[in-house]
């Protein structure tokens, strides 16, 4: 049973930083396709963040409202992926999820990842 498990969300000043954990288990295959996806109440969903291996290389791929501030990694010895946001804004408040793609035949996009875990609360003031 795919099991994924966020922490780390909490509430930060506008300028600020918290880097998100995602811990996961149970999955098929290397886990080497998952991201980071976030929704805010009355907004769509949307993908942040994505990591997965093409060609032995490792590709990192972020929404544009994100670019810059926000870097994805992944720890396959602890099977943990980590999102480090910097220079938050009130914009990126939201409830942020970790997804996977679990067996990976292709790595879709985050919002289209078969198991997701249950989401951590990120709350910027200004």
């Amino acid at each position: 049973q795919v099991q994924l498990v966020e922490s780390g969300g909490g509430s930060v000043q506008a300028g600020g930083s918290l880097r998100l954990s995602c811990a996961a288990s149970g999955y098929t295959g290397s886990g080497d396709c998952m991201g980071w996806f976030r929704q805010a109440p009355g907004k769509e969903r949307e993908g942040v963040a994505r990591i997965f291996t093409s060609g032995g290389d490792t590709v990192t791929l972020y929404a544009d409202s994100v670019k810059g501030r926000f870097t994805i990694s992944l720890d396959n010895a602890k099977n943990t992926l980590y999102l480090q946001m910097n220079s938050l804004k009130p914009e990126d408040t939201a409830m942020y999820f970790c997804a996977i793609q679990s067996p990976r035949y292709d790595c879709p996009r985050v919002n289209d990842m078969n198991y997701r875990g249950q989401g951590t609360q990120v709350t910027v003031s200004s």
